[in-house]
C-alpha cells in the first residue's frame, strides 16, 4: 500500500471481512447493538456511508453491491473498490471543507470511516454470536476517535449517549460504554 489511509483501511477491513464471512445465513436479520438495526443494516450503513463520502467527491465506485443477497460478499466487493480508489495518493490527499473544518478525504476515512468499521465489526459480532474482542490498538483508535468527535459523537445517527460502565469494568467495556454500548 502506498499511503497510510490505504493501509489503515485494509487493516480495519480484513478483520471486519472475517467477522462478516462467519455470519450464519440466518443471522443477518438479528438485532444489533445499534438500536433499530439488524446485522445486515450495519453492513448497509458501512457501505452506504463510505459510498456517500467517496462518490460525493466525484470518485467512481461502480454500482452499489447487493447487500440483500450476500452482505459479506457485498462488503468484500465494496471494500476492494474503496481500497483501489484510496490507494491513489492524490485521492487520499484531496482537500475539502469537512464537518470539523478543512480536511482531506484520507484524513476523513481514517478518522471516522475506519473507526466506524472497527466499532461496527464489534456490533455485528455481538449480533451474530461471534467473538467481539477488540485489540488494545483498536480500543486506542475507538477512544481517540470518540475524543476527537467531542459532543458530535452523540449527534443523531452517530452514537447513543454514553453510559457509565460498572465498577471494575475492563477497558473494552469502558470504551464501548462511551459509545452507548454494553459490552
Amino acid at each position: 500500500m502506498s499511503n497510510p489511509t490505504a493501509t489503515s483501511y485494509e487493516a480495519a477491513s480484513r478483520p471486519l471481512s472475517a467477522v462478516l464471512d462467519a455470519v450464519p445465513a440466518d443471522a443477518w436479520s438479528r438485532p444489533s447493538p445499534c438500536e433499530g438495526w439488524t446485522a445486515r443494516d450495519v453492513v448497509r450503513h458501512l457501505v452506504d456511508s463510505q459510498r456517500d463520502l467517496l462518490t460525493g467527491h466525484g470518485l467512481d465506485l461502480g454500482p452499489a453491491p447487493d447487500l440483500d443477497a450476500d452482505p459479506a460478499g457485498a462488503w468484500r466487493q465494496h471494500a476492494q473498490r474503496v481500497a483501489a480508489v484510496i490507494a491513489d495518493d492524490e485521492v487520499a490527499g484531496r482537500g475539502y471543507e469537512g464537518f470539523f473544518g478543512p480536511t482531506t478525504i484520507g484524513a476523513t476515512l481514517e478518522q471516522f470511516y475506519v473507526w466506524d468499521m472497527v466499532v461496527h465489526r464489534w456490533d455485528v459480532a455481538r449480533a451474530t454470536g461471534q467473538d467481539a474482542v477488540l485489540t488494545d490498538a483498536e480500543l486506542d483508535r475507538v477512544a481517540a476517535g470518540a475524543d476527537s468527535f467531542g459532543e458530535g459523537l452523540y449527534m443523531d445517527g452517530i452514537c447513543r449517549p454514553g453510559a457509565t460502565p460498572p465498577p471494575g469494568a475492563d477497558r473494552a467495556t469502558q470504551v464501548l460504554a462511551r459509545l452507548g454500548r454494553a459490552a
